[in-house]
């Protein structure tokens, strides 16, 4: 059965910790195959409507990259830092244990790191958080090692492939908007808000495709370099929270506030800290010219529609984000093997035709990239039948 993406999401459950006093949510958007996909975050201040955007989203992302799976998110308001979160996370996903036994595929998201959603499934019995999936392969072992072996395979820079895919699948997003405007990629600027997994990533496989990184922002403010950052030893010089160590960092490099890097003179402006960064009230400071969402729901509707008015398209979270999660069902379904090299081209053939799609349709008519792909979602989830939409996991 297939439930047709819609505004309504199809469940909202509320979750209280007896313990802490803490709140969770749950939002199903919609099933497909009788799964859902979607990570977990936690945050203080995380509500019920953030989660929901949320998995409305990442329906959106399932359908764009044509995944046999429908879309839900999950999220506790709690202070990821606070040294009981992870007894908080593990009592979440023991409530939510119906869901995530039979339906509800999740990982990482802000603030829950996927080694730490990983450890507290393991605590809980199901080994790793794809278990929904998993669970239902003809050999569950076999898929499990694949997935493990995914996750873990190395790659340059003494990383894992799981810890770096989704920022991967960011930066391809900016070398495919690059790439739409006949730019140089060694004359493309990037200003990159938020350092952490998904930022971090974009940041280092920018610098390695030979863009130049010239801002860079955590919680404690903004590294700016018109020459360009040194990317692999800022992220060497991360703390466990991502944040720069400032001792590290060299004396020339300017010291901003941590806002500032939204209006850095940047060619490209990468959103990948928090939802709604970009909003009416500091919209006119981007000065890039393409705004690449890391982050989801980084750009409020108003604030993308300034932007648009002023010649400033947005690369939409679920295109330019969705990397992660197409790639872990890539995986579940045996598209990709626990080859690196396989995995990264899948994703940056992919992901670089999305983009070039949105763009084309932007720079021919000034359609804004979110409507053209809503309109993609939409065609793809109207041509979906049962038959198509049969999971079959290897």
């Amino acid at each position: 059965m297939v439930t047709q993406h819609a505004d309504e999401p199809l469940l909202r459950l509320t979750w209280t910790d007896r313990v802490t006093g803490a709140h969770g949510y749950l939002v199903v958007h919609s099933l497909v195959s009788g799964l859902a996909t979607g990570g977990t975050r936690m945050r203080a201040g995380c509500t019920m409507s953030e989660v929901e955007d949320l998995a409305r989203g990442m329906a959106a992302k399932t359908a764009t990259f044509d995944l046999p799976v429908g879309g839900a998110k999950g999220g506790i308001d709690f202070d990821p830092r606070d040294p009981r979160a992870t007894e908080v996370l593990r009592r979440f996903c023991q409530a939510m244990r119906p869901w995530i036994d039979a339906h509800w595929v999740t990982a990482e998201d802000l603030g829950v790191p996927q080694h730490v959603i990983d450890e507290v499934f393991a605590d809980l019995g199901l080994e790793q958080s794809y278990h929904a999936a998993i669970r239902r392969a003809a050999d569950p072992a076999r898929t499990l090692r694949r997935v493990q072996a995914g996750l873990n395979a190395p790659v340059p820079g003494g990383l894992l492939l799981g810890d770096v895919i989704g920022g991967y699948g960011v930066a391809q997003a900016c070398l495919g908007a690059a790439a739409a405007w006949d730019w140089s990629v060694a004359g493309t600027t990037v200003a990159i808000q938020g350092i952490g997994t998904m930022g971090g990533g974009a940041a280092w496989y920018l610098h390695e495709a030979g863009m130049r990184v010239v801002a860079v922002a955590d919680a404690a403010g903004t590294l700016y370099d018109p020459a360009g950052l040194d990317i692999p030893a800022l992220l060497q010089a991360r703390d466990a929270y991502g944040e720069i160590d400032r001792d590290a960092v060299p004396g020339h490099v300017e010291r901003l506030p941590r806002n500032a890097v939204l209006g850095v003179a940047a060619d490209v402006l990468v959103p990948a800290a928090i939802s709604y960064a970009l909003t009416p009230d500091n919209s006119y400071d981007v000065r890039a010219a393409v705004v690449v969402e890391a982050a989801n729901a980084a750009t409020t509707p108003e604030a993308e529609a300034m932007l648009a008015a002023r010649g400033v398209p947005v690369i939409p979270d679920f295109v330019a984000n969705a990397g992660a999660a197409a790639w872990a069902w890539w995986l579940l379904l045996g598209r990709v093997g626990a080859e690196a090299t396989d995995s990264l081209l899948k994703l940056r053939t992919e992901m670089q035709a999305k983009v070039a799609l949105l763009l084309g349709a932007w720079n021919a008519d000034r359609v804004p990239p979110r409507q053209t792909g809503w309109e993609f979602v939409t065609a793809r989830e109207n041509a979906v039948t049962p038959a198509e939409s049969a999971l079959t996991i290897p």
